[in-house]
Protein backbone atom coordinates (compact mmCIF):
# COMPACT_ATOMS: atom_id res chain seq x y z
CA UNK A 1 0.00 0.00 0.00
CA UNK A 2 1.26 3.35 -0.66
CA UNK A 3 1.76 6.36 1.81
CA UNK A 4 -0.94 8.44 0.27
CA UNK A 5 -3.57 6.28 0.53
CA UNK A 6 -2.91 5.25 3.82
CA UNK A 7 -3.03 9.08 5.11
CA UNK A 8 -6.36 9.75 3.47
CA UNK A 9 -8.15 6.66 4.93
CA UNK A 10 -6.51 7.59 8.48
CA UNK A 11 -8.21 11.20 7.77
CA UNK A 12 -11.25 10.15 6.92
CA UNK A 13 -11.64 7.44 9.61
CA UNK A 14 -10.65 10.30 12.18
CA UNK A 15 -12.81 12.47 10.71
CA UNK A 16 -15.96 9.46 10.93
CA UNK A 17 -15.00 8.58 14.53
CA UNK A 18 -15.69 12.54 15.36
CA UNK A 19 -18.70 12.56 14.10
CA UNK A 20 -19.90 9.93 15.69
CA UNK A 21 -18.92 11.22 18.94
CA UNK A 22 -20.68 14.22 18.71
CA UNK A 23 -23.82 12.37 17.36
CA UNK A 24 -23.47 10.14 20.80
CA UNK A 25 -23.00 13.03 22.97
CA UNK A 26 -25.60 15.20 21.41
CA UNK A 27 -28.00 12.13 21.96
CA UNK A 28 -27.49 11.92 25.52
CA UNK A 29 -27.77 15.38 26.53
CA UNK A 30 -31.90 15.57 25.17
CA UNK A 31 -34.47 13.12 25.79
CA UNK A 32 -34.57 10.09 23.48
CA UNK A 33 -37.65 9.90 21.35
CA UNK A 34 -37.00 6.03 21.37
CA UNK A 35 -36.86 5.77 24.72
CA UNK A 36 -40.48 7.10 25.91
CA UNK A 37 -41.70 4.59 23.00
CA UNK A 38 -40.65 1.71 24.94
CA UNK A 39 -41.86 2.32 28.44
CA UNK A 40 -44.34 -0.18 28.88
CA UNK A 41 -48.32 0.92 29.00
CA UNK A 42 -49.78 1.00 32.46
CA UNK A 43 -52.54 -1.64 33.16
CA UNK A 44 -56.26 0.10 32.70
CA UNK A 45 -58.35 -0.18 36.32
CA UNK A 46 -61.07 -2.67 36.32
CA UNK A 47 -64.73 -1.01 35.90
CA UNK A 48 -67.12 -0.97 38.59
CA UNK A 49 -69.47 -3.72 38.56
CA UNK A 50 -73.04 -2.50 37.30
CA UNK A 51 -76.37 -2.24 40.17
CA UNK A 52 -78.63 -4.56 39.35
CA UNK A 53 -81.96 -3.35 37.71
CA UNK A 54 -84.71 -2.82 40.03
CA UNK A 55 -88.32 -3.85 39.23
CA UNK A 56 -90.86 -2.01 36.73
CA UNK A 57 -94.06 -0.70 39.12
CA UNK A 58 -97.42 -0.94 37.71
CA UNK A 59 -98.99 2.08 38.13
CA UNK A 60 -102.15 2.38 39.50
CA UNK A 61 -105.18 2.51 37.06
CA UNK A 62 -106.80 5.92 36.19
CA UNK A 63 -109.83 6.82 37.81
CA UNK A 64 -112.96 7.06 35.45
CA UNK A 65 -115.00 9.81 37.43
CA UNK A 66 -113.03 12.93 36.57
CA UNK A 67 -114.86 15.68 36.46
CA UNK A 68 -116.14 17.56 33.67
CA UNK A 69 -114.12 20.24 32.41
CA UNK A 70 -115.93 23.77 32.41
CA UNK A 71 -115.48 25.95 29.37
CA UNK A 72 -113.66 29.67 29.35
CA UNK A 73 -114.94 32.30 28.58
CA UNK A 74 -113.59 35.58 27.10
CA UNK A 75 -111.15 37.82 29.30
CA UNK A 76 -114.16 40.90 29.19
CA UNK A 77 -116.35 38.83 31.15
CA UNK A 78 -116.39 38.71 34.77
CA UNK A 79 -115.91 34.60 34.71
CA UNK A 80 -113.01 35.51 32.67
CA UNK A 81 -111.42 38.12 34.83
CA UNK A 82 -111.84 35.88 37.62
CA UNK A 83 -110.37 32.72 36.26
CA UNK A 84 -107.29 34.70 35.13
CA UNK A 85 -106.39 35.85 38.92
CA UNK A 86 -106.74 32.44 39.92
CA UNK A 87 -104.41 31.04 37.26
CA UNK A 88 -101.94 33.85 38.24
CA UNK A 89 -102.01 32.95 42.11
CA UNK A 90 -102.28 29.35 40.65
CA UNK A 91 -98.54 29.61 39.66
CA UNK A 92 -99.17 31.26 35.86
CA UNK A 93 -99.67 27.97 34.70
CA UNK A 94 -102.38 28.52 31.01
CA UNK A 95 -105.58 26.47 30.44
CA UNK A 96 -106.05 25.74 27.27
CA UNK A 97 -108.17 26.57 24.90
CA UNK A 98 -111.33 25.47 23.62
CA UNK A 99 -113.90 25.46 21.37
CA UNK A 100 -114.89 29.12 22.50
CA UNK A 101 -112.40 30.88 21.04
CA UNK A 102 -113.12 29.69 17.88
CA UNK A 103 -114.55 32.34 14.76
CA UNK A 104 -117.86 31.33 13.88
CA UNK A 105 -119.44 32.47 10.58
CA UNK A 106 -121.44 35.38 10.13
CA UNK A 107 -124.69 34.08 8.17
CA UNK A 108 -125.64 36.85 5.42
CA UNK A 109 -129.57 36.80 5.94
CA UNK A 110 -129.90 36.64 2.03
CA UNK A 111 -133.91 35.17 2.09
CA UNK A 112 -135.57 37.78 5.66
CA UNK A 113 -134.57 34.53 7.69
CA UNK A 114 -136.47 32.08 5.38
CA UNK A 115 -133.97 28.31 5.52
CA UNK A 116 -133.08 27.11 2.24
CA UNK A 117 -134.65 23.93 3.33
CA UNK A 118 -138.13 25.84 3.04
CA UNK A 119 -136.67 26.87 -0.32
CA UNK A 120 -135.87 23.78 -1.51
CA UNK A 121 -139.98 23.00 -1.28
CA UNK A 122 -140.83 26.21 -3.63
CA UNK A 123 -141.46 25.79 -7.52
CA UNK A 124 -141.27 28.35 -10.54
CA UNK A 125 -144.44 28.49 -12.56
CA UNK A 126 -144.65 28.51 -16.19
CA UNK A 127 -145.41 31.48 -17.81
CA UNK A 128 -146.64 30.16 -21.14
CA UNK A 129 -149.82 31.04 -24.05
CA UNK A 130 -150.95 29.58 -27.25
CA UNK A 131 -148.70 30.40 -30.05
CA UNK A 132 -146.27 32.59 -28.94
CA UNK A 133 -143.49 34.12 -30.61
CA UNK A 134 -140.89 32.75 -28.25
CA UNK A 135 -140.45 30.25 -25.39
CA UNK A 136 -137.31 31.09 -22.90
CA UNK A 137 -136.03 27.64 -21.46
CA UNK A 138 -134.05 27.43 -18.92
CA UNK A 139 -132.43 24.23 -16.64
CA UNK A 140 -134.43 24.59 -13.24
CA UNK A 141 -134.93 27.46 -10.76
CA UNK A 142 -132.05 28.76 -8.40
CA UNK A 143 -133.10 29.93 -4.61
CA UNK A 144 -133.02 33.54 -5.46
CA UNK A 145 -135.36 32.55 -8.42
CA UNK A 146 -137.72 30.62 -5.92
CA UNK A 147 -137.74 32.90 -3.54
CA UNK A 148 -138.67 36.11 -5.80
CA UNK A 149 -141.09 34.18 -8.31
CA UNK A 150 -139.74 35.36 -10.74
CA UNK A 151 -137.72 34.18 -13.58
CA UNK A 152 -134.19 35.56 -14.18
CA UNK A 153 -134.14 38.02 -11.07
CA UNK A 154 -130.26 37.36 -9.98
CA UNK A 155 -128.65 41.34 -10.37
CA UNK A 156 -125.87 39.30 -12.52
CA UNK A 157 -127.94 37.81 -14.69
CA UNK A 158 -127.67 39.82 -18.21
CA UNK A 159 -131.11 38.37 -19.66
CA UNK A 160 -132.94 41.30 -19.13
CA UNK A 161 -130.20 43.86 -20.25
CA UNK A 162 -129.72 41.69 -23.45
CA UNK A 163 -133.54 41.83 -23.97
CA UNK A 164 -133.37 45.57 -24.16
CA UNK A 165 -130.07 46.34 -25.71
CA UNK A 166 -131.27 44.30 -28.23
CA UNK A 167 -134.63 46.41 -28.94
CA UNK A 168 -137.22 43.18 -27.81
CA UNK A 169 -138.37 45.27 -25.49
CA UNK A 170 -139.03 49.02 -25.45
CA UNK A 171 -138.23 49.28 -22.26
CA UNK A 172 -135.70 48.41 -19.94
CA UNK A 173 -137.64 45.81 -17.77
CA UNK A 174 -137.05 43.26 -14.67
CA UNK A 175 -137.66 40.34 -13.05
CA UNK A 176 -140.93 41.82 -11.79
CA UNK A 177 -142.09 42.23 -15.05
CA UNK A 178 -142.22 38.67 -16.45
CA UNK A 179 -146.28 37.89 -16.18
CA UNK A 180 -146.65 40.66 -18.62
CA UNK A 181 -144.38 40.05 -21.42
CA UNK A 182 -146.60 37.24 -22.97
CA UNK A 183 -149.28 39.71 -23.76
CA UNK A 184 -147.17 42.29 -24.55
CA UNK A 185 -144.00 40.73 -26.43
CA UNK A 186 -145.54 37.45 -27.03
CA UNK A 187 -142.64 36.02 -25.02
CA UNK A 188 -143.05 33.08 -22.27
CA UNK A 189 -141.34 31.34 -19.73
CA UNK A 190 -140.64 27.75 -18.83
CA UNK A 191 -137.86 25.29 -17.26
CA UNK A 192 -136.60 21.29 -18.16
CA UNK A 193 -137.10 20.43 -14.66
CA UNK A 194 -139.38 22.18 -11.79
CA UNK A 195 -137.19 21.06 -8.97
CA UNK A 196 -135.62 24.08 -6.85
CA UNK A 197 -131.67 23.57 -6.37
CA UNK A 198 -128.83 25.66 -5.51
CA UNK A 199 -127.28 24.77 -8.76
CA UNK A 200 -127.66 22.85 -11.78
CA UNK A 201 -124.92 20.22 -10.80
CA UNK A 202 -127.85 19.17 -7.84
CA UNK A 203 -130.20 17.28 -10.71
CA UNK A 204 -129.99 14.04 -11.27
CA UNK A 205 -129.55 12.71 -14.71
CA UNK A 206 -133.10 10.93 -14.40
CA UNK A 207 -135.15 13.60 -13.75
CA UNK A 208 -133.34 15.52 -16.21
CA UNK A 209 -134.76 13.27 -18.91
CA UNK A 210 -137.89 13.25 -17.73
CA UNK A 211 -138.06 16.61 -17.69
CA UNK A 212 -137.22 17.00 -21.56
CA UNK A 213 -140.05 14.65 -22.09
CA UNK A 214 -142.24 16.91 -20.38
CA UNK A 215 -141.09 19.97 -22.10
CA UNK A 216 -141.37 17.99 -25.29
CA UNK A 217 -145.40 17.54 -24.55
CA UNK A 218 -145.68 21.69 -23.67
CA UNK A 219 -143.60 22.78 -26.84
CA UNK A 220 -146.06 20.18 -28.35
CA UNK A 221 -149.22 21.45 -26.71
CA UNK A 222 -148.52 25.52 -26.49
CA UNK A 223 -146.86 25.55 -30.50
CA UNK A 224 -144.65 28.78 -29.91
CA UNK A 225 -142.66 29.91 -32.77
CA UNK A 226 -139.20 30.03 -31.72
CA UNK A 227 -138.45 27.66 -28.47
CA UNK A 228 -135.04 29.13 -27.35
CA UNK A 229 -133.10 27.38 -24.78
CA UNK A 230 -130.77 29.44 -22.66
CA UNK A 231 -127.54 27.44 -22.79
CA UNK A 232 -126.01 25.15 -24.36
CA UNK A 233 -125.98 22.03 -21.95
CA UNK A 234 -129.70 22.31 -21.73
CA UNK A 235 -130.19 21.86 -25.46
CA UNK A 236 -127.67 19.08 -25.85
CA UNK A 237 -129.60 17.23 -22.96
CA UNK A 238 -132.80 17.86 -25.10
CA UNK A 239 -131.34 16.91 -28.32
CA UNK A 240 -129.94 13.35 -27.03
CA UNK A 241 -132.86 12.66 -25.24
CA UNK A 242 -136.00 13.74 -27.84
CA UNK A 243 -133.75 13.39 -31.40
CA UNK A 244 -131.63 10.64 -30.07
CA UNK A 245 -128.13 11.55 -31.25
CA UNK A 246 -125.05 13.90 -29.99
CA UNK A 247 -124.30 16.95 -30.79
CA UNK A 248 -121.58 17.12 -33.22
CA UNK A 249 -119.98 20.64 -34.68
CA UNK A 250 -122.02 22.56 -32.30
CA UNK A 251 -123.16 26.25 -33.18
CA UNK A 252 -125.39 28.51 -31.16
CA UNK A 253 -128.18 30.16 -32.84
CA UNK A 254 -131.16 28.53 -35.05
CA UNK A 255 -130.71 24.52 -35.36
CA UNK A 256 -131.58 22.48 -37.99
CA UNK A 257 -133.88 19.99 -36.46
CA UNK A 258 -137.48 21.73 -35.03
CA UNK A 259 -139.77 20.21 -32.47
CA UNK A 260 -140.89 16.35 -33.76
CA UNK A 261 -144.94 16.73 -34.80
CA UNK A 262 -144.49 20.31 -34.90
CA UNK A 263 -142.74 23.85 -36.75
CA UNK A 264 -141.13 25.29 -34.04
CA UNK A 265 -137.81 26.19 -34.45
CA UNK A 266 -134.72 25.35 -32.18
CA UNK A 267 -133.36 28.21 -31.40
CA UNK A 268 -129.68 28.13 -28.68
CA UNK A 269 -127.87 31.60 -27.58
CA UNK A 270 -125.29 31.42 -24.54
CA UNK A 271 -126.26 31.32 -21.07
CA UNK A 272 -127.53 34.88 -19.96
CA UNK A 273 -125.35 33.85 -16.51
CA UNK A 274 -122.88 36.12 -15.59
CA UNK A 275 -121.27 32.58 -15.08
CA UNK A 276 -120.58 32.03 -18.64
CA UNK A 277 -116.79 31.85 -19.55
CA UNK A 278 -117.01 32.33 -23.11
CA UNK A 279 -120.09 35.10 -22.93
CA UNK A 280 -118.43 37.03 -19.66
CA UNK A 281 -120.57 40.17 -20.77
CA UNK A 282 -123.75 41.16 -21.28
CA UNK A 283 -122.54 43.29 -24.76
CA UNK A 284 -121.21 39.77 -25.50
CA UNK A 285 -124.21 37.86 -25.71
CA UNK A 286 -126.52 40.81 -27.78
CA UNK A 287 -125.38 39.49 -31.05
CA UNK A 288 -127.66 36.51 -30.40
CA UNK A 289 -131.11 38.29 -29.13
CA UNK A 290 -130.63 40.55 -32.28
CA UNK A 291 -130.31 37.60 -34.31
CA UNK A 292 -133.35 36.10 -32.07
CA UNK A 293 -135.54 38.85 -32.92
CA UNK A 294 -135.02 38.70 -36.85
CA UNK A 295 -135.86 34.85 -36.71
CA UNK A 296 -138.71 36.14 -35.10
CA UNK A 297 -139.50 38.90 -37.46
CA UNK A 298 -138.65 36.24 -40.41
CA UNK A 299 -141.07 34.21 -39.10
CA UNK A 300 -143.86 36.27 -39.92
CA UNK A 301 -142.89 37.53 -43.00
CA UNK A 302 -140.88 40.48 -42.26
CA UNK A 303 -136.86 40.18 -43.73
CA UNK A 304 -134.53 42.66 -42.74
CA UNK A 305 -131.57 42.51 -45.37
CA UNK A 306 -129.25 45.13 -43.84
CA UNK A 307 -125.65 43.69 -43.38
CA UNK A 308 -124.34 46.28 -40.31
CA UNK A 309 -127.43 46.64 -37.85
CA UNK A 310 -127.44 49.79 -35.82
CA UNK A 311 -129.70 50.91 -33.18
CA UNK A 312 -129.40 54.76 -31.56
CA UNK A 313 -131.41 55.83 -28.62
CA UNK A 314 -130.83 58.42 -26.23
CA UNK A 315 -132.65 59.03 -22.69
CA UNK A 316 -132.59 60.81 -19.44
CA UNK A 317 -130.96 58.94 -16.62
CA UNK A 318 -132.64 60.86 -13.98
CA UNK A 319 -135.84 60.48 -15.85
CA UNK A 320 -135.49 56.80 -15.48
CA UNK A 321 -134.88 56.85 -11.73
CA UNK A 322 -138.16 58.50 -11.23
CA UNK A 323 -140.46 56.12 -13.34
CA UNK A 324 -138.74 53.37 -11.92
CA UNK A 325 -139.92 53.86 -8.17
CA UNK A 326 -143.42 54.32 -10.03
CA UNK A 327 -143.71 51.30 -11.93
CA UNK A 328 -140.88 49.38 -10.12
CA UNK A 329 -139.01 48.83 -12.70
CA UNK A 330 -135.83 48.75 -11.20
CA UNK A 331 -136.89 46.94 -7.94
CA UNK A 332 -132.93 44.84 -7.85
CA UNK A 333 -130.82 48.15 -7.55
CA UNK A 334 -133.18 48.58 -4.09
CA UNK A 335 -133.30 45.47 -2.82
CA UNK A 336 -132.19 45.30 0.49
CA UNK A 337 -131.07 41.47 -0.02
CA UNK A 338 -129.23 42.14 -2.55
CA UNK A 339 -126.98 44.46 -0.70
CA UNK A 340 -126.53 42.40 2.10
CA UNK A 341 -125.61 39.59 -0.61
CA UNK A 342 -122.96 41.38 -2.63
CA UNK A 343 -121.24 43.29 0.70
CA UNK A 344 -122.25 47.02 -0.28
CA UNK A 345 -120.82 46.62 -3.73
CA UNK A 346 -124.02 46.51 -5.74
CA UNK A 347 -125.59 49.66 -4.34
CA UNK A 348 -121.91 51.04 -5.28
CA UNK A 349 -121.64 50.18 -8.42
CA UNK A 350 -125.37 51.27 -9.32
CA UNK A 351 -124.34 54.53 -7.96
CA UNK A 352 -121.49 55.13 -9.91
CA UNK A 353 -123.94 54.86 -12.84
CA UNK A 354 -126.22 58.00 -12.10
CA UNK A 355 -125.98 61.32 -13.83
CA UNK A 356 -128.46 64.01 -14.56
CA UNK A 357 -127.06 64.63 -18.09
CA UNK A 358 -128.59 62.84 -20.78
CA UNK A 359 -126.81 60.05 -22.69
CA UNK A 360 -126.63 58.52 -26.12
CA UNK A 361 -125.90 54.50 -26.57
CA UNK A 362 -125.37 53.08 -30.14
CA UNK A 363 -124.89 49.29 -30.81
CA UNK A 364 -123.32 48.49 -34.19
CA UNK A 365 -122.98 44.52 -35.05
CA UNK A 366 -120.84 43.77 -38.10
CA UNK A 367 -122.47 40.26 -39.19
CA UNK A 368 -119.38 39.13 -41.49
CA UNK A 369 -116.77 39.58 -38.77
CA UNK A 370 -119.13 38.53 -36.10
CA UNK A 371 -118.17 41.33 -33.87
CA UNK A 372 -120.31 44.27 -31.81
CA UNK A 373 -119.38 47.39 -30.19
CA UNK A 374 -121.51 48.92 -27.45
CA UNK A 375 -120.79 52.46 -27.61
CA UNK A 376 -122.02 54.89 -24.39
CA UNK A 377 -121.42 58.94 -24.90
Amino acid sequence: MSLPNVFWQRVFAGIYNLIRALAISHRLSTKDPRASSTKPKEPRKPKAPKAPKLPKVEKPPKSQNKPPKTQKRAKGTKEGQDKSKAGCKSGGQQEKITDSFQKVKRKINRFKGMTEEELLTKTLPDILDYNLNVVIIGINPGLMAAYKGHHYPGPGNHFWKCLFMSGMTDDQLSHVDDQSLPKKYSIGFTNIVERTTPGCKDLKSKEIREGGKILLQKLKKYRPKVAVFNGKCIFEIFSKEVFGEKIKNFQFGQQPKRIPETEVVCYVMPSSSARCSQFPRAQDKVHFYIKLKELSLKLHGKVTTADVQETEYTFDLEKAQDDAKKMAIKEEKYDPEYEVAYGGCYTAISNTCSSSTPATRMYIFDEKNHCGINITF
